[in-house]
Formats: structure tokens, C-alpha cells, sequence
């Protein structure tokens, strides 16, 4: 029992925590399948290293501010045919962050634009890859803050950093003046430093309006689409489907 307590005190302060948590589980167990010593050494070096990748998944999750957990095996791709599968696929091996390229999901309310970001932000956390989530409203409300603060420069820089930067729900609001520049500034900051991903329910045509400045909104779609990969998502609302089938929302009855 000494030796056994001296063990598992040499795991503690050698910071091996899951391991000194474990150390009498794996004995009773090896004193029954009989490994190797180099076998029962490696099961506890296998229980510490998963214990501590999954502490830092979850520490880069809090880090994204992701809305909520989605994967892309959740994902109905049969309910969206007009997604490429294969694409989608494609861009979660995160090559395109390497690439320092775009993604952008365009389509109406409802069609599943928000669950793929998140999946594939889910998907950059769990190869290591910096994320942060934000909603394009909370954007320019932290942005406007700061530009009234004179702070803009510190702030904007935690746009900067992360190397996959996504942004939702772009087309919901319109852009002020204060506003358009200030989504610029951002995509012009990143522009071949670092991958943006966003969400759209507008058409890039749609763009000038929604930003009140065409001008401005071509420099920032310029910089968008100069390495990008596109999304249009044609097809029903997944939210309508739910209701549907619960009987919440029916057809409209005829006369």
C-alpha cells in the first residue's frame, strides 16, 4: 500500500491527475488480464491524454462562444438535396482554414445554414483550431461600443485572432453607415490572414441595399469571394418540417 500511495503521489505532482485517479482501477484490472509492464503503462498515459484532450475541447468550446453544439452527423443532408454532401465534407478536413479561404452559406430562414457553421466550428475545435462564434448584431454592437470608447483597435483585434472567425445571421438588420464600415474593417483585417465563415439569408445582389453603401459592399464581398467556397441552399425550413409533424402548423384550409 506504500508503494502504491507513493505512485500515486508521483502522478500527482508530475500533474498526470487522471492517472493517479485511475492507478488502482488499472491494477486490479492487470492483476487479472496480466499485461505487459510497457501495456499497463500505456493504458494510463492512453486515460490522461483523453481526460486532458477532452478538458481542452471543452476550453476551446467556451472560448468560440458557440450558440449551442451541432455536428454534421446531425445534419439531414436528404432534407436539403440541394447541398453538395461531398463539399460540406470536404471543408470539415479544414483545409480551407490552412488556406486562409471562406465559407459562406447563403439561403433563407430555417434551412440549416447556422447548424453546418456550427458543426464545422465543432469540427476546427476538435483539430485545434481557434474559433470564434459571433452573431453579426453582437458584432456591431461590441464594435460601436468600442469605436465610441476609443478602443476600436484593441477590440476589433479579438475578431483578428482566432483563425476561423464565423459570423451569423448577416441580412437580418440593415447596416448604417458606422455600422458597414465597421464589418470592413474586420473582413479587411482578415483578408488572407485568416478564414471567415458566415451565414446569409440575402443574395450578394441583395447586398448594396442591406449595407446602404453598394460601393462599400462590393470592397467587402471583393474580399469575401476572392477565396471562397459558396453555398446556396435552396430548400423548405427545417423548423417549419418540426412543426408539421407535431401538427403546430398545418396547410392553409381551403374554402
Amino acid at each position: 500500500m506504500i508503494e502504491l500511495e507513493q505512485a500515486r503521489l508521483r502522478l500527482e505532482e508530475l500533474g498526470l491527475q487522471q492517472a493517479a485517479l485511475l492507478l488502482d482501477a488499472h491494477l486490479e484490472a492487470a492483476s487479472h488480464g496480466q499485461p505487459t509492464y510497457l501495456s499497463f503503462l500505456n493504458m494510463l498515459l492512453d486515460a490522461e491524454i483523453a481526460e486532458r484532450q477532452k478538458r481542452n475541447m471543452e476550453v476551446r468550446t467556451k472560448l468560440a462562444h458557440l450558440p449551442y453544439r451541432k455536428t454534421l452527423e446531425e445534419f439531414d443532408f436528404a432534407f436539403q438535396p440541394s447541398i453538395d454532401e461531398r463539399l460540406i465534407r470536404e471543408l470539415a478536413t479544414m483545409i480551407f482554414v490552412t488556406r486562409h479561404e471562406n465559407v459562406l452559406f447563403l439561403g433563407p430562414p430555417g434551412v440549416g445554414k447556422s447548424h453546418l457553421a456550427v458543426a464545422l466550428a465543432v469540427e476546427a475545435i476538435s483539430q485545434g483550431i481557434s474559433v470564434y462564434f459571433v452573431s453579426l448584431s453582437h458584432l456591431i454592437e461590441d464594435l460601436r461600443k468600442a469605436y465610441a470608447e476609443n478602443r476600436l483597435d484593441k477590440r476589433i483585434r479579438i475578431y483578428i485572432r482566432p483563425k476561423l472567425l464565423v459570423i451569423d445571421e448577416i441580412g437580418y438588420l440593415p447596416f448604417d453607415s458606422l455600422a458597414a464600415n465597421l464589418f470592413f474593417q474586420v473582413v479587411s483585417a482578415r483578408y488572407e490572414r485568416g478564414s471567415i465563415l458566415l451565414t446569409s439569408n440575402k443574395s450578394f445582389g441583395e447586398w448594396g441595399e442591406l449595407m446602404g453603401d453598394p460601393i462599400l459592399a462590393t470592397a467587402i464581398l471583393d474580399r469575401l469571394l476572392h477565396h471562397s467556397h459558396i453555398v446556396n441552399i435552396r430548400g423548405n425550413s427545417y423548423r417549419l418540417r418540426e412543426k408539421m409533424r407535431t401538427g403546430a402548423y398545418g396547410s392553409p384550409s381551403t374554402t
